[in-house]
């Protein structure tokens, strides 16, 4: 490759600058969670390769204690690759192995007194292991983690907010609407109970996705064959991940699948599209109902959290909605990064990692910072205006539909139109016409019982 020239501060290596030389500098990289996991895998295959008769307990402790060093975020800055390079991530991978071959040499010295061969990156640091399986590997560990700290007890604690509010304003009629025109009447309650359903199936979704995220590819090496490793290798590693992160992680099933392609991923990411597509209709409902407040729907009242507008005194916008729509958009954008990513599986490995680790992370982690502030800056302080929405119900003409049973379709659509002519409620036409005789008439015009079969 000829001679490669390193800043003399810099811990990483010869294939570390070729890449950092190669590869445009674009300001985007890995997100540093991930390198932590790398870094965990490199720690956990040291003790591993230990146990097997491997690696020498001076460079086991070497690599484990450089390992610690880098976690704690010391050397955080020596991690130089952009976002866009090899598919297999293998820059990534290397810098990796190059600071931490290098930090581990240090410490070797300084409590050794007799001269030995140095930690090499690749022969040491990376012994049993190769992109290929550590990639994915360190990538559904990452995503894995996410979803289960940060992103589900986040979509819970938004099910819960919902789940109140259906109960508590389950006795609340409003109008209900289908092609934004005007329809037979829903309760309140009724309505935050769909939209408690569709958490309830995101987080359903997701929590079974996620379990095949704990499958992953150590232990196969180069292309899934498990060439240079040992047979026990990739259990050993396991257990001591999993050990440490008290979840467990399993070899995959399948080398060949688990390396070719990033369909557990893809899969994840398609769930995450339905979910936030979800919380779209939540939040776009909720944003069309409160607008107003004299010449809107005016159904619900949010918060008032500072001025709407530079010119006009006294506006309050649905900032946090907006707000939470624009990261809905931009999740959207990296499911289908990962969807374009997934039909790039080709042969023995899937070419695009790089961004599918970087999109997936990041819709995970702006999907939980957007739903955090939509339920409590928002949802949670919501309030329906309970006399406008009753209201707004009576004057529905939809509320005729039940008096189809006696009088037919044909004359309740007359009455609708002359009361849509005339500018009165349907009630008063229908009793103009003398009609409304009998107490089962009355009965059907209840509001409350229209929101229940008959």
């Amino acid at each position: 490759m000829g001679k490669i020239i390193i800043p003399t501060k810099a811990y990483w290596g010869a294939q570390t600058e070729a890449a950092r030389q190669n590869f445009p500098d674009t300001g985007f990289k890995l997100p540093w969670k991930f390198i932590h996991n790398v870094i965990l895998i490199k720690q956990a295959a040291a003790k591993a390769n230990y146990q097997l008769g491997l690696l020498s307990k001076p460079f086991m402790n070497a690599i484990v204690k450089t390992c610690d060093e880098i976690i704690g975020e010391k050397w955080d800055s020596q991690f130089v690759v952009d976002l866009f390079q090899t598919g297999s991530a293998t820059s990534t991978h290397m810098n990796v192995n190059e600071v931490i071959a290098r930090r581990a040499n240090e410490h070797l010295a300084e409590n050794q007194t007799r001269k030995q061969p140095p930690i090499h990156p690749n022969d040491h640091v990376n012994l049993g292991q190769s992109s290929n399986d550590v990639i994915p590997t360190a990538m559904h560990i990452s995503i894995f983690l996410d979803v289960e700290q940060s992103l589900l007890p986040q979509l819970k604690s938004l099910r819960s907010t919902l789940s109140d509010h259906a109960q508590k304003w389950n006795g609340i009629i409003k109008p209900g609407r289908t092609h934004l025109q005007d329809a037979t009447p829903i309760r309140v309650g009724q309505v935050f109970s769909g939209y408690t359903f569709l958490i309830e199936e995101s987080i359903r979704r997701i929590e079974t996705t996620k379990k095949e995220l704990q499958y992953v590819a150590l232990g196969g090496t180069a292309v899934g064959t498990g060439i240079n490793t040992h047979p026990r290798f990739a259990e050993l590693t396991l257990k001591c991940l999993s050990d440490k992160f008290g979840i467990p992680f399993y070899e995959t099933k399948n080398h060949f699948s688990a390396q070719s392609t990033i369909d557990p991923v893809h899969f994840f990411m398609q769930h995450i599209e339905t979910s936030i597509t979800a919380l779209m209709k939540i939040a776009n409902d909720i944003r069309w109902l409160s607008c107003g407040p004299r010449t809107g729907f005016a159904e619900f009242i949010l918060p008032a959290l500072q001025p709407g507008s530079s010119i006009m005194p006294g506006k309050v916008n649905p900032v946090v909605i907006e707000s939470f729509l624009q990261i809905a958009c931009q999740v959207l954008g990296a499911c289908q990064v990962v969807n374009l990513a997934a039909q790039r599986s080709e042969f023995e490995l899937n070419v695009f990692l790089p961004i599918t680790i970087y999109n997936t992370l990041t819709a995970i982690d702006l999907f939980t910072k957007g739903l955090h502030h939509l339920n409590h800056f928002c949802l949670a302080g919501i309030r329906p205006d309970i006399n406008h929405c009753k209201q707004q119900a009576e004057k529905s003409l939809a509320i005729a539909t039940p008096l189809t049973k006696r009088f037919g379709y044909d004359q309740i659509a007359k009455w609708v139109k002359k009361a849509l002519e005339e500018n009165k409620t349907i009630l008063e036409i229908i009793q103009e016409e003398g009609r409304l005789n009998t107490s089962e008439d009355i009965d059907s015009l209840d509001l409350y019982k229209m929101t229940s079969p008959r």
